[in-house]
C-alpha cells in the first residue's frame, strides 16, 4: 500500500490523543504488536462494512510463545493508553489465533500458518488502510 492509494490513510507521526479514541487504540495496538515483533501488522478499517467494529488489528507471531507474548504487549499497551481491557478474549490457551475483542476494534494475533490458513488480509483486501507507524520506522515483515 502506498500514499498513491486511495484506501491509504496516513496516520505516521500524528497525535494520536487528538485522535478519534477508536483509531488512537487501533495504532497502539499495532504498536504493541510491533514492540514485541509481530510482523505484517495491518490496521484495517472494516466499519464502514462490517458493523460491529470500526478496525481489524492483523499481526503474526513467530511460534506459539510469540502469539501469546504479543497479545500480552497489546492488553497492557490499549489498556495503559486508555482503551480499556478486551470485552472478549479467545484462543489464548492455544495459542495459535489469539483474538482480542475490543467491541470497535478486534485483534488478531496469528501463528503465521494460521495466518496463511485464514487469509483474513485476502478477505479484507480492499478496506481502507491505516499507516500506524512512527516517523522514520517501518512495519515489521516476515522475512523469508
Amino acid at each position: 500500500m502506498t500514499p498513491s492509494d486511495p484506501t491509504f490513510v496516513d496516520l505516521a507521526g500524528a497525535d494520536l490523543h487528538a485522535a478519534e479514541d477508536p483509531t488512537r487504540h487501533a495504532v497502539v495496538a499495532a504498536r504493541a504488536a510491533s514492540a514485541k515483533k509481530g510482523t505484517d501488522t495491518v490496521v484495517l478499517r472494516v466499519g464502514p462494512v462490517l458493523g460491529i467494529a470500526e478496525f481489524f488489528i492483523i499481526t503474526t507471531g513467530a511460534n506459539d510463545r510469540q502469539v501469546k507474548a504479543i497479545a500480552e504487549e497489546i492488553e497492557q499497551q490499549v489498556a495503559e493508553g486508555g482503551g480499556g481491557r478486551p470485552l472478549n478474549v479467545e484462543g489464548f490457551e492455544s495459542r495459535q489465533w489469539v483474538l482480542l475483542d475490543y467491541g470497535d476494534m478486534v485483534v488478531h494475533v496469528f501463528r503465521g500458518d494460521v495466518r496463511e490458513f485464514y487469509s483474513l488480509d485476502r478477505l479484507w483486501s480492499d478496506m481502507e488502510q491505516i499507516d500506524w507507524t512512527e516517523p522514520g520506522e517501518g512495519p515489521v515483515e516476515e522475512s523469508s
